[in-house]
């Protein structure tokens, strides 16, 4: 099954909402996992506050790369959608062309009528 298919089988507003849920899961996972492992860290050895700075920066840093691996990932799909797309679908200068001769077309025949 082509990805055209399963785009014209799903809502439309699916991707969106799978985007969306990565993102925020990099976000606010990498996050409150750094908040107790720093906490925690910084328990263990009495080093208040860096290790949990230290936590939250590494945790910062990873969901920076996360989204931005994401986005990619998601452009490469658009691009390859629309490239199908661009193959199959007629050019907005060859529809207006057929729209053109339809129109011709209709003026004939109601003259011939």
């Amino acid at each position: 099954m082509s990805l055209k298919d399963e785009s014209q089988k799903q809502p439309f507003w699916k991707p969106a909402i799978e985007i969306f849920a990565k993102v925020t899961g990099l976000i606010a996972g990498p996050i409150v996992i750094a908040l107790y492992v720093g906490r925690w860290l910084d328990q263990r050895y009495d080093s208040e506050p860096w290790l949990f700075l230290a936590s939250m920066a590494a945790a910062f840093i990873l969901s920076s790369i996360g989204i931005v691996k994401i986005t990619l990932d998601y452009i490469k799909k658009i691009e390859k959608e629309a490239e199908e797309n661009k193959s199959s679908a007629p050019t907005l200068a060859e529809a207006v062309l057929d729209k053109k001769a339809e129109n011709h077309n209709n003026l004939e025949d109601q003259n011939n009528e």
